[in-house]
């Protein structure tokens, strides 16, 4: 592995863990930064979840 990939991959997991956190936040009830922000969060985060685990993979398969 990279450190390129590394950074990819640390990316996915900061963007997953914030995803679960919209997640709960907005199935509390009242997130505490509303309703909107916590949605576009959510928004961005699950996309990009992906996006950067799809990137890391093609990195370190590229540099084996």
């Amino acid at each position: 592995m990279t450190p390129k990939s590394g950074v990819l991959l640390a990316g996915s997991c900061v963007a997953a863990i914030a995803a679960v956190g919209s997640i709960f936040e907005l199935s509390s009830g009242t997130p505490q930064w509303g309703t909107l922000v916590t949605g576009v969060i959510l928004a961005l985060a699950v996309p990009l979840t992906g996006i950067f685990f799809y990137a890391a993979v093609q990195d370190a398969r590229a540099n084996q």
